[in-house]
């Protein structure tokens, strides 16, 4: 039986409801909701923690950021740690990585054979293909750099923060990183041949800075834009205390606000025109039918949510929820929506299974495919953390729960009367029996269903003394050879005594 294609199209910063097959009206996404028309779109998927490298890690390995510890973006995945890509590759997969991974050390080995790295974040900018390549060509992208590097950022102009952060791209279109990374997944997958290739396409953004090269920055009006769900007026207390945000806040005005709304969804439809020249190989070549296509993204963005932007702040939905496409090999299941609670922790199992490999135990994530087949509700409860342990999300269908360490700061919101999250309840005498409710999920969760996995690496480096032997030396084998001959001749005179004395 021929073994499926898997395609995983990753985004960073990609605000769940800014997708046309999620209800956008005015977002330009005709490829992205074409995929959604070929396969399942799955309603409230949820990301395990709101910051890059550790929702990564989670993707990769189906385990939830305190079972794998990468708690950082500066953070390595531990090496005995199984990945759907380590796993694939041992089952004779040829697997490649394009565009941004956000690994510490920046090549670090998490299952892929080759890596065209396109980073943003900290030293891998200054490893990576896309700055080298960048660099031989005399071009830099000083906006992105300028945002993302402190020592830069002291010195940014006050257009930036005066748009926070939403200018047009100082780099043409055809190196604008977005461009960069279309170009090298399509060669791709024009190399694939028939079966049994993985492909992770990483896309840098609509992540911050909101800098869409031209002519995409003039794809959308800012005046003509209707202001997201969840804005307000002005940033409520309890927020502004929890997180002051990488831009100030408090000033951020709704004609601003549209600004950096027509640069997010600019650059939106940027990745949307290539993915759709992705499906485009895929067809041409036969293969699309053939492969199981995963859309989704690392965590949300405020985009004006409470208002506030970008991250940083408490897990309510535009942070922690995200866009999940998910196209299965033959057409099944197309044109289906699921609204069970799901987590970006699912996609690992599901690979795998989709591929005939079962997933190494214990994963807690569920089999997508399964749960969209079956129509069952799936987890009564989903969860997120953040801050090292600091802050966790327990989301029902109805109430959700944010349990926090700073005084004040815990919240509880009943969902149906109130999807916007702003009246907490959590003192509220009539939602003690639910908050307790959340929390002892939350504890069953923590204790019980995502146990740490224990880590073992007989590679690890040891002492150099006379007394350490050498690996691979054949002390080993040397030694329970002996060991048989001496249990063998102790187990004969024992027997041959035993013998004696009846």
């Amino acid at each position: 039986m021929a073994r499926p294609n898997v395609l995983v199209i990753q985004t960073d910063q990609w605000r769940w409801d800014c997708l046309g097959a999620y209800g956008n009206r005015q977002i330009q996404t005709p490829h992205l909701d074409v995929l959604a028309a070929s396969g399942v779109r799955f309603d409230h998927c949820f990301c395990p923690l709101p910051v890059c490298t550790p929702s990564r890690y989670s993707l990769l390995s189906g385990l939830y950021v305190h079972q794998h510890a990468g708690w950082t973006n500066r953070s390595t995945l531990a090496p005995g740690i199984a990945t759907f890509p380590k796993l694939l590759r041992a089952a004779g997969y040829r697997t490649k990585a394009v565009g941004k991974m956000h690994l510490t050390p920046t090549y670090l080995d998490v299952g892929f054979d080759e890596m065209e790295l396109a980073e943003q974040d900290g030293d891998g900018r200054l490893d990576d293909d896309y700055h080298r390549d960048l660099r031989a060509h005399g071009l830099i992208d000083a906006i992105d750099l300028i945002d993302q590097r402190r020592e830069f950022r002291r010195r940014a102009p006050d257009e930036y923060w005066a748009t926070f952060g939403a200018l047009r791209s100082d780099l043409p279109e055809e190196w604008h990183s977005t461009t960069w990374i279309g170009d090298r997944a399509v060669r791709t997958l024009e190399a694939w041949s028939g079966e049994a290739n993985l492909l992770l396409a990483s896309f840098i953004k609509p992540h911050h800075p909101f800098d869409p090269p031209a002519p995409w920055d003039a794809l959308y009006s800012p005046d003509a834009l209707e202001l997201l769900p969840g804005w307000m007026e002005a940033v409520p207390e309890h927020d502004r205390a929890y997180a002051p945000g990488y831009f100030d806040n408090t000033k951020l005005t709704p004609a601003a606000l549209r600004r950096v709304m027509a640069y997010y969804y600019a650059t939106i439809s940027q990745i949307d025109h290539h993915v759709g020249r992705l499906l485009a190989v895929l067809r041409r070549r036969g293969l699309y039918d053939r492969t199981l296509i995963v859309f989704t993204a690392d965590h949300g963005e405020y985009l004006g949510y409470h208002h506030m932007l970008l991250k940083s702040g408490h897990l309510y939905e535009p942070l922690a929820r995200v866009p999940l496409l998910l196209k299965l090999p033959g057409g099944e299941l197309a044109g289906t929506s699921c609204d069970a609670l799901v987590s970006t922790v699912d996609i690992a199992p599901t690979i795998l299974r989709a591929c005939g490999l079962e997933p190494p135990a214990p994963l807690p994530g569920l089999d997508l495919a399964s749960l969209a087949r079956s129509a069952e509700d799936g987890r009564p409860f989903v969860f997120a953390e953040n801050r090292r342990g600091g802050s966790y999300m327990v989301r029902s269908r109805t109430h959700k729960l944010l349990l926090t360490r700073q005084p004040g700061q815990s919240l509880f919101f009943d969902l149906r009367d109130d999807p916007y999250e702003l009246r907490n309840r959590i003192d509220d005498p009539a939602c003690a029996a639910l908050v307790e409710t959340h929390r002892d999920a939350l504890a069953r969760w923590m204790l019980f269903e995502t146990p740490v996995p224990a880590y073992s690496d007989p590679e690890a480096p040891c002492i150099r003394q006379p007394n350490v032997p050498a690996a691979g030396d054949g002390h080993r084998e040397q030694m329970m050879a002996y060991f048989e001959e001496r249990v063998a001749a102790y187990l004969q005179a024992y027997l041959h005594g035993h013998a004696a004395g009846s």
